[in-house]
């Protein structure tokens, strides 16, 4: 089965206007008092999460294993009259294909449990060697501690349109014996009270606790480290029981 990274068209159907701005205004809260005006996402996609930082006047730069998002995020870029460095490459060796420092490096979109526990380690590595002194590095991703302390099996959105066209996604979680997670994602299309379409996508994940990242952070000597709900300002959740977060720390 085929992943949802291979159909940018449909990925991009949750995006709108309204989650937008939700970004936006996620980093104009970062990055507020924070002097960072080069960025560099090394799993940008196509841009949904971290395009809305050019609004605020910075440089955008991204990474992504995947041609087709990067495709979609340059189409955007254009529409936007942006003029984004981009390169295809895996982002546990991230450091070989950028040559330049930045203010902050990324990755976004519950990208890192993609790898092992071990590789989200060295990713970690990786994207430090792209941090200048006194930048910071950040992600987000899902809370696996509160997934696998509730094992939840079905996740639902709230329906969205895509002109007259009504959309339904149900994600249905695998918690296999290794340890790690199969995300099922069902999509059906609506119109006059009848389902003419449907895609089934699968997404592989390795959970990664957050103590985890947390002390890898501290391992490399970052300060400052900040753990929020994702996005800012979006819930009063605590972050041990949101679904999602992100986590801000600051290079010596």
């Amino acid at each position: 089965m085929g992943s949802i990274y291979d159909r940018a068209d449909i990925y991009d159907l949750l995006e709108d206007e309204y989650r937008y701005n939700v970004y936006r205004r996620h980093w104009e809260t970062l990055l507020k008092n924070r002097q960072i005006e080069t960025f560099l996402d090394v799993s940008i996609g196509s841009g949904s999460v971290t395009l809305p930082v050019t609004d605020l006047g910075v440089r955008l730069s991204g990474s992504d294993l995947s041609e087709v998002m990067l495709w979609k995020c340059r189409e955007k870029a254009d529409a936007k009259n942006l003029s984004l460095e981009l390169a295809c490459c895996d982002f546990r060796t991230v450091s070989e294909h950028f040559s330049g420092k930045y203010d902050c490096v990324a990755s976004t979109g519950n990208s890192l449990p993609y790898v092992s526990n071990e590789d989200v380690c060295k990713t970690l590595e990786q994207m430090d060697l792209l941090v200048k002194p006194g930048g910071y590095l950040y992600f987000d991703v899902r809370n696996w501690d509160k997934i696998l302390r509730e094992r939840q099996r079905f996740y639902l959105y709230n329906p969205f349109f895509d002109g007259d066209t009504r959309i339904n996604l149900i994600q249905v979680w695998d918690y296999n014996e290794d340890e790690s997670m199969t995300f099922h994602l069902l999509y059906t299309f609506e119109k006059e009270n009848r389902i003419f379409q449907n895609e089934k996508f699968e997404e592989h994940y390795i959970p990664v606790r957050r103590k985890l990242l947390l002390s890898k952070l501290q391992e490399m000597g970052y300060e400052e480290i900040e753990t929020m709900n994702f996005p800012v300002g979006i819930s009063n959740i605590s972050v041990d029981d949101t679904d999602w977060y992100c986590v801000m720390a600051r290079k010596p």
